[in-house]
């Protein structure tokens, strides 16, 4: 406590003195861009000197949630104030209130794109891909030759590059959502598989032997002992999924689309130079994907809530 009061302070009057310091430079020539770094720099310590003040004076609860708030709100005020002062042209960076107002003037045409990208083509995909991995994991473990037969293949459609495949399955399933469905599937699919089969062994043997003595089968083995144990991995899996279902049916988008979509948007807005149009893309991708990404963690605690990593 006696110690965060001077960091604060220093942390405000180095961001003060190198804002005003780097407002009177051009920071794209010669030693200024020096300036920029440091500027960035007392800007990120500023952001830090708030949240550890407020983790120290609010401690509990209440910090979760205050401290990332700052931080974020001390990051969104640095970029506001480096653009500002730099006078960076918009279409290598726009300042966040442009993006806001960007945002703002185009709701329905963002409200569009998410229906087209998040709904019609993600959660499809997302479900379709990871049931059948599920499934097939299933599958793989009754089955040991299935196991030792798809997992190779999963390393070898892993590898495989995304620009590459988009442009098949457009020419496949054609140039609207189905095409980034099965883009989904494919990226979704061998996550699910190897996690899930990863977790159906994660099961002890001492356990194992334990249903065993009480004779029970392969079924009545996975539902009581080895699916319990499996959770953390599988939700392991739909959290990952989430993110590369998301980068998927984007990317996808590239290759072929009707016109409208999150990737169709801004490849079109990239070539028009509507910078604040692609970054407000992005935040609606972004705050999808961390809402989406949230839920399934919500879920995953109250289903695994005896798991050590929950314990206090």
């Amino acid at each position: 406590m006696t110690r965060a009061l001077p960091t604060l302070i220093a942390a405000l009057a180095a961001a003060l003195l190198l804002t005003f310091a780097f407002s009177r430079a051009n920071p794209f020539t010669g030693m200024d861009w020096f300036i920029s770094l440091l500027f960035v720099m007392a800007t990120w310590a500023a952001a830090w000197a708030l949240s550890w003040v407020a983790d120290i004076l609010m401690p509990g609860a209440s910090s979760r949630f205050l401290v990332p708030a700052l931080f974020g709100l001390g990051l969104l005020a640095s970029w506001e104030a480096y653009v500002q002062a730099s006078a960076i042209p918009v279409v290598l960076l726009p300042a966040p209130s442009q993006i806001i107002a960007k945002f703002a003037s185009s709701v329905p045409t963002l409200a569009a794109d998410f229906v087209q990208t998040f709904v019609r083509a993600v959660i499809p995909g997302w479900l379709i891909g990871c049931g059948s991995g599920f499934l097939v994991a299933l599958l793989c473990d009754k089955f040991d030759f299935l196991r030792r037969g798809l997992l190779p293949f999963g390393n070898l459609v892993a590898a495989l590059p995304i620009v590459g495949v988009a442009p098949i399955l457009v020419m496949w399933f054609g140039f609207d959502w189905p095409s980034k469905a099965a883009m989904v599937v494919v990226m979704t699919f061998f996550p699910m598989l190897v996690n899930t089969l990863a977790g159906l062994n994660a099961s002890g043997h001492m356990e194992r032997d334990l249903m065993k003595s009480y004779a029970s089968g392969w079924l009545t083995t996975l539902f009581k002992l080895r699916l319990p144990a499996a959770m953390p991995f599988i939700f392991n899996a739909l959290k990952i999924n989430s993110t590369l279902a998301m980068i998927g049916a984007i990317v996808a988008e590239f290759f072929g689309t009707p016109i409208v979509g999150m990737g169709f948007r801004m490849s079109t807005e990239v070539g028009r130079q509507g910078l604040d149009m692609v970054w407000a893309e992005i935040a609606v991708a972004a705050i999808t994907g961390s809402i989406f990404y949230g839920c399934l963690a919500f879920m995953e605690r109250k289903v695994t809530f005896w798991h050590p990593s929950y314990r206090r």
